[in-house]
Formats: C-alpha cells, sequence, structure tokens
C-alpha cells in the first residue's frame, strides 16, 4: 500500500485555503502555487540521504553533512503540472525537468497520453510527479505507469488537493509510490471535479477557460 502524507503544515495549508478561494486572481494564484510547491518541497524531502564531508570554516576545519548524492527528477504532467515546478526548483535546483501530456477525454475521463520529454537516466533518480489535482487518478495513474516503463524505480507523487477515489488507485495499482497532498476532499461531482476542490488548477493558472 502506497504510502500517504498529508502535509499539514500551517503555512501549507493558510496558503492552500488561499488557492481555493474563488476570488483569488491569477497573478495571486500563481504566487500562490509556486509557494505551495516549494513548501512541500521541502517536506518529501526530508528523507534524503546524507552523508559527512568535511569543510574549512574561517575558523576551524570540521566535518558536516550534504545530500549524498541523490540525483532529482521533476515531472509536472501538463499543462498544470508546469504551475508546480518553478517552487520545487528554488529548493532543488539541480534537479532535471521532465514533461508527461495527458489530457482528459470529456466523455470517458479517460486520460489520452500525447507528449513525453524525459531525462535519460530517470532510472537513476528520484521521479517527482506533480499533478495539483488528483482526482478520478487516472492521469497520474497513467503518467507513472509511463515512467515505469521506462525504466523508473523511485517514484513520489506531489498534488495539492486530491479525492478518495484518486489516492485509491494509486495505492491500489503503485503501492510502491508515496504520495504527498496538501488536502485530501470530499468526493468528485458527477463530471469528475474535486469537492470543495479549487476548480480547474490549469485555467486557473494560466487564465484560460
Amino acid at each position: 500500500m502506497s504510502n500517504l502524507f498529508i502535509l499539514d503544515h500551517p503555512l501549507i495549508q493558510h496558503k492552500i485555503t488561499h488557492i481555493r478561494d474563488v476570488n483569488t486572481g491569477t497573478k495571486e494564484f500563481r504566487e500562490l502555487v509556486d509557494e505551495v510547491s516549494m513548501l512541500m518541497a521541502f517536506e518529501i524531502t526530508r528523507d534524503l540521504p546524507l552523508k559527512k564531508v568535511t569543510v574549512e570554516t574561517p575558523v576551524i576545519e570540521t566535518e558536516s553533512s550534504v545530500i549524498a548524492g541523490k540525483k532529482i527528477g521533476l515531472i509536472p504532467i501538463l499543462r498544470a503540472g508546469l504551475g508546480m515546478v518553478d517552487g520545487m526548483l528554488q529548493l532543488l535546483p539541480a534537479a532535471k525537468v521532465g514533461h508527461i501530456g495527458l489530457y482528459r477525454d470529456p466523455k470517458t475521463l479517460l486520460p489520452v497520453e500525447y507528449y513525453v520529454k524525459l531525462p535519460p537516466d530517470i532510472e537513476e533518480r528520484i521521479l517527482i510527479v506533480l499533478d495539483p489535482m488528483l482526482a478520478t487518478g487516472g492521469s497520474a495513474n497513467d503518467a507513472i505507469e509511463s515512467l515505469k516503463k521506462r525504466g523508473a524505480k523511485n517514484i513520489k507523487l506531489v498534488c495539492l488537493i486530491a479525492a478518495s477515489e484518486g489516492v485509491e488507485l494509486i495505492q491500489k495499482n503503485h503501492p510502491d509510490v508515496d504520495i504527498f497532498l496538501g488536502g485530501l476532499d470530499e468526493k468528485l461531482d458527477e463530471k469528475g471535479y474535486i469537492v470543495p476542490g479549487l476548480g480547474d488548477a490549469g485555467d486557473r493558472l494560466f487564465g484560460t477557460k
């Protein structure tokens, strides 16, 4: 069973409340998603391994810790996932960025893959899949499948909010993938939208309808 982590840090929860607000405009929405993504990056990297190195301070030579060479890849699911990349890169500037393009068929609600561009060494990286909304879970599920088919072995899924239906799908199909959420919402409506949710993340990020 996938490990599920709901990131309840007060700053994350405060900003997600403003992200949900229908009165939050495009500029502020982007800024808030950027800030929350940076805070989430801090939380999801807590288990990165460390190693000791020797450094010389202005006072004395000493041992201190650095990250032990773990390479990271950020994989936004287009298009809404793009809104989470810059915030992550502020804390993980050496991460490589790949892209997976999926859209949801409005009739079947099933995801259709139309674009994949990934770093060549994904099997060696911790891959962080970015998808602001985990609704039915179909897009995230297919993105994870796509990564695994190409050799990925260490995958984390990071979403601003999710419905239980999406979480259950990922846990069922990908028990090895840790899921990190800013919030777990009540349900999906008849159109497949998260309730209470925040609307369409892509439209609110990019000012489209």
